[in-house]
């Protein structure tokens, strides 16, 4: 829960608490009440925009060069790295004024760089090895190009113009040019034409802002960030009209040849995404287990709920229901609190498989206790506390962060809304308090996806909402967030399930054959954790997220760089997932990029680009497919981390010419890695691009140490081909085959081919191996792939 304390009317209450949370917290940024862009009559008669005029002046002070003017107003364009740069205009002429410090660009100093100036007679040009800048004389204007001066990167269509309390920055906007990012956008994520708040407002509808970012990037192949707590308002129409409510300009330019390349930019100043706990990757809960309290503001009489140690029991259906989930937070209600000793709680719980957590809606005056002593691992902030926003959202986040790892050697784990630029470094941001919906279903989809376009990585919807909801919407909703890398159900206000006095949304609590449904894919996730895992290293280290929207991998498909595809994303570089959110059996507009496609489901293989329409999807099936060269590390089945050991090790691989994978490995818990505490497996696989051949997979030494890093493992093979191969061998020595699936279940190893599993399974097992070895497949074929319709391309469409 985020902000309702009564059950019986609770939107009422908030529009009214909203109202006083957002004064509160506007006045303590220095903001205005009235919220972003809002001017009343009288003032916007005397709000004449002034602007810098001409340039008077130009020097240069190691790289940071400074621009006098014929209004007194200054700016500096202060170079960080060749790709990197910062562009401040102060309309007073001072440089004191800088509200957000280091806050959202931590790291600024990437060592020594090559800079220079010419006087170019209409413009100063300022240059570096991958970029010119110019500063425009006639007015005061700014444009940017790439190394060659004559690739357009941006530029001012107009000088910017400030009021008292606003600055607006306007550019060109080119042919196709498409815009991202703002932070999480309630709804599509390709913005050109689009008018998009970067505000707080919680009311956590379509197309609002549930964590705002002063980010976006362009396809011109750059990004920028404001550095401002200021609200404001992205207009990306021609011209682009850039908008902050405070009277100053001050922006960091991240530019590059890919939208990864913008994000590991951008990430570089403002921090990579943290990297979770591996059980924060699983299911997690929160609920009011101690409805006794007489402070409790929602119903005292909700049975198994009365105290704290109640959610055990919670714990002990989920395992009993063979259920995968990995933690709770089992104190989520306004005056909930939690029964004490809280450590008997815990302790319960951690020896159930689970991790516990604490809401706060209050801030957190015991959380050195709750951490140090009870062994509480995670926190979730709730609006009532840092609904204001902005700084102060911000720096409530970070004591959380605080309050976890200054009191344990874990990770942080936070939950928020009200995120902005940085947030990425400390918390998992959410969607807020939205409904069991189909409708709302299907604008969570760009949402999640598109906030991976701001470097944000763990990104969530609380699984059907919180209010309303249905067994066949909360089953659709779980399929494709299994594919994310963070989710969370919110119990306690949801349609009556499973009987009168429970709103329980645990996916445990449904008849069939929705809990069959939610045990597959929560299990289907628990087997990926490796995969998706090694993926949030990847964001950790380079700013591309797990939940990836299609241009991120499929940058110059056009179809793939506006909405038309919004409805589906990539979970990592290998699954192209694309949900169902209405009430059918059918998914139509389903887009497959260049390359191919096997459903895996079915083993069908398709050729991209094309569209797929009238895909079967019953209730039970998500449209999944995977990239052809996939290389899928997966764990054995297991309902939390640490259930058994990895005794075996599986490669899910689609072989298709060449390709490779990294997998990463840690403890899962601690920051030990952030020492170097981790490990590295290299694995690369050769294979024809089609038709018949040999299949190679050369699996590296596991390079690194950590805690608990077993010396030796199994592995086991899953390649995905057409037919049966001559032989099979690792390093070179014959395996035997197996004339069933049974026998091969039981050889320890061996090899068995299966026509009638997806279109053609070859199962290997190599053996236990510590060091690196190659299994070869001679004489196998990968799966032809039929061609989809292709689509007439729409590059300029929103």
């Amino acid at each position: 829960m985020t902000l309702f304390g009564i059950r019986t009317s609770p939107r009422g209450r908030r529009h009214g608490l909203l109202a006083a949370l957002a004064a509160g917290g506007l006045a303590m940024a220095g903001l205005s009440a009235a919220g972003p862009l809002s001017l009343t009559a009288s003032a916007a008669a005397a709000a004449v925009p002034a602007t810098a005029g001409d340039v008077t002046g130009f020097s240069r002070s190691g790289n940071t060069f400074t621009v006098t003017t014929s209004s007194g107003a200054k700016a500096r364009v202060v170079i960080a790295r060749a790709d990197v740069f910062r562009l401040w205009l102060s309309p007073d002429g001072t440089f004191t004024h800088d509200p957000a410090g280091s806050d959202l660009a931590v790291t600024t100093d990437f060592g020594p760089v090559s800079a220079g100036w010419t006087d170019a007679g209409s413009h100063y040009r300022i240059t570096t090895g991958s970029l010119n800048i110019r500063v425009h004389k006639s007015p005061l204007t700014f444009s940017v190009y790439r190394a060659d001066n004559t690739s357009l990167v941006w530029a001012e269509s107009r000088p910017t113009t400030w009021t008292a309390n606003r600055t607006t920055q306007y550019l060109t906007r080119g042919t196709d040019e498409q815009f991202y990012g703002t932070g999480l956008r309630l709804g599509e994520w390709a913005l050109r034409d689009k008018t998009v708040p970067v505000a707080v407002d919680n009311k956590w509808r379509e197309n609002g802002n549930a964590s705002p970012a002063p980010f976006y990037m362009s396809t011109n192949g750059y990004g920028a960030m404001r550095n401002t707590w200021a609200p404001g308002s992205y207009g990306f129409g021609a011209p682009t009209a850039l908008t902050h409510d405070e009277k100053r300009f001050d922006a960091w330019y991240f530019t590059g040849d890919s939208p990864k390349a913008v994000l590991d930019g951008y990430t570089d100043v403002s921090g990579k995404p943290f990297l979770a706990p591996l059980w924060g990757l699983e299911l997690g809960n929160a609920d009011c287990f101690n409805a006794s309290n007489p402070d409790y503001q929602g119903d005292h009489r909700r049975p198994r709920h009365q105290t704290t140690p109640d959610v055990v029991g919670y714990a002990d259906d989920a395992r009993a229901a063979d259920m995968p989930s990995g933690w709770f937070l089992p104190n989520d209600g306004y005056g909930c609190g939690y029964t004490a000793p809280l450590e008997q709680t815990v302790d319960a719980l951690r020896a159930r498989g689970f991790r516990t957590g604490l809401w706060t809606s209050t801030g957190l005056a015991d959380i050195a206790r709750e951490v140090g002593s009870a062994g509480s691992r995670a926190v979730k902030t709730d609006v009532a506390w840092i609904g204001s926003g902005y700084a102060y959202a911000f720096r409530g986040v970070q004591q959380a962060v605080d309050g976890i790892e200054k009191n344990s050697d874990a990770r942080r784990f936070v939950w928020t809304v009200d995120g902005w630029a940085g947030t990425q470094r400390n918390a998992v941001v959410w969607t807020g308090d939205t409904y069991g919906t189909w409708d709302d279903m299907r604008w969570h989809v760009p949402a999640i996806a598109g906030a991976g376009l701001s470097g944000l990585n763990y990104v969530a919807g609380d699984v059907d909402g919180i209010f309303g909801g249905s067994p066949r919407t909360y089953t659709r909703d779980l399929q494709w967030k299994a594919f994310t890398p963070v989710f969370m159900t919110m119990s306690g206000w949801g349609a009556t399930n499973p009987s009168p006095g429970y709103q329980d949304k645990q996916p445990w609590r449904f008849d069939e054959p929705y809990r069959s449904i939610n045990r597959k894919y929560l299990q289907l996730k628990m087997r990926l954790m490796p995969y998706l895992y090694t993926m949030s290293r990847t964001a950790h280290e380079t700013g591309v997220p797990t939940t990836r929207a299609m241009v991120l991998e499929y940058p110059d498909d056009p179809v793939a760089r506006g909405n038309l595809t919004s409805g589906q994303f990539m979970a990592g570089d290998s699954f192209l997932v694309a949900p169902v959110v209405s009430d059918t059996a059918v998914r139509d507009g389903i887009h497959l990029p260049a390359g191919t496609w096997t459903d895996y489901w079915t083993g069908k293989t398709y050729a991209g680009p094309g569209r797929l329409d009238g895909y079967r999807a019953p209730l039970d099936t998500l449209p999944l497919f995977v990239k052809g060269g996939a290389i899928v590390p997966m764990w054995p089945q297991m309902n939390h981390t640490g259930e058994k050991p990895v005794s075996t090790l599986t490669y899910d691989i689609h072989p298709r010419g060449a390709s490779s994978f990294s997998l990463y490995e840690d403890d899962g818990l601690t920051r030990a890695h952030q020492s170097g505490a981790y490990a590295r497996q290299q694995v690369e696989v050769t294979a024809p691009a089609a038709g018949p051949g040999t299949v190679t997979v050369s699996v590296g030494a596991s390079v690194g140490d950590y805690a608990g890093k077993p010396a030796a493992r199994g592995y086991e093979f899953t390649l995905h081909v057409a037919s049966a191969p001559g032989r099979v061998t690792s390093d070179g020595a014959v395996l035997t085959r197996l004339t069933s699936k049974a026998a091969y279940d039981a050889a320890a190893t061996g090899w068995y081919f299966d026509p009638a599993d997806r279109g053609g399974v070859l199962w290997v097992k190599s053996g236990t191996k510590s060091g690196p070895f190659t299994v070869t497949a001679t004489g196998t074929t990968v799966p032809a792939a039929d061609p989809v319709p292709a689509v007439p391309a729409r590059p300029s469409a929103p």
